[in-house]
């Protein structure tokens, strides 16, 4: 069984396991190479949860269905938070007005969402808002999902964007899992509005850490809005392990952070780890 799980983030409905594996797995593997060390296909596993987003109801080409809003407080939160970010890594840029749509325009045309339709942006969201608000299940089951994808030989876990808050919340709930080391790229975890709503929540500091883990690496690029806080240390304690990478203009796309050097030494951390308990 696979010594290395990793679970995707948002945006992800309309892909499968076994194309993101496809994808994710070479380009780890290239990441421990970059680290000069090596890394086996066979040893990485993919969890899958982004189907439970996918929209099941059928449009008649008649129908008219009305664009997606932001309705919810916490959306209302994530996209301020964004925003303010946004604002901050451009320092040439003022936050201007605070309406929804003003708001939704600028996120919009970060580097992240390069541009696209707000409609995007607020999809985006609204991702988010399923997963903490359990809707349709979605928070048990992508958690459940990711459970049955770790074994007893699972000894790293990478989550990327979304991926990095399951993983944690099943850390979390689960100290007996055999996994030693956590990854997390371009997460969340450290946005406030987030918070309060995780299980456990993390708005006391220092929050949670996750029994059994003993390293945590969190790896962000500067500009990625969607970890809005570089410094996980800040939140979980000193023991987490922050750096930050480069990803050139695709700033929170999860390859250039499976092939960073310093993810590939996190993850040769990981199995280093498993080696010396051995």
């Amino acid at each position: 069984m696979a010594k290395v799980v990793c679970i995707h983030g948002i945006a992800q409905e309309f892909e499968a396991a076994e194309v993101l594996a496809s994808k994710w797995a070479p380009a780890l593997c290239g990441g421990v190479s970059n680290a000069d060390g090596s890394l086996l296909p066979s040893d990485v596993a993919m969890c899958f949860y982004g189907d439970l987003f996918r929209p099941q109801e059928t449009v008649r080409k008649d129908a008219v269905s009305a664009p997606p809003a932001i309705e919810d407080p916490f959306e209302h939160e994530l996209l301020a938070a964004l925003d303010d970010d946004a604002a901050g890594a451009d320092p040439t840029k003022t936050l201007g007005a605070r309406t929804v749509q003003a708001m939704l325009h600028r996120v919009a045309h970060t580097p992240f969402f390069g541009g696209c339709a707000q409609e995007v942006v607020i999809r985006a969201l609204k991702q988010v808002w399923w997963y903490v608000t359990n809707r349709n299940q979605t928070r048990v089951l992508g958690q459940h999902r990711l459970r049955k994808v770790m074994s007893d030989d699972t000894r790293v876990l990478v989550g990327h964007s979304l991926g990095s808050v399951i993983a944690y919340e099943v850390l979390c709930a689960d100290p007996q899992r055999p996994v030693r080391t956590l990854v997390t790229l371009g997460s969340p975890l450290g946005i406030p509005a987030l918070a309060p709503r995780l299980e456990p929540p993390a708005n006391i500091l220092p929050a949670r850490w996750p029994a059994g883990v003993l390293q945590w690496f969190n790896i962000a690029d500067k500009t990625d809005i969607v970890a809005l806080e570089k410094k996980l240390s800040r939140i979980f304690g000193p023991n987490v392990h922050d750096t930050l990478v480069n990803n050139g203009p695709r700033i929170h796309d999860v390859i250039p952070y499976l092939t960073a050097a310093q993810t590939g030494r996190a993850i040769l951390a990981g199995l280093a780890l498993e080696e010396a308990g051995r």
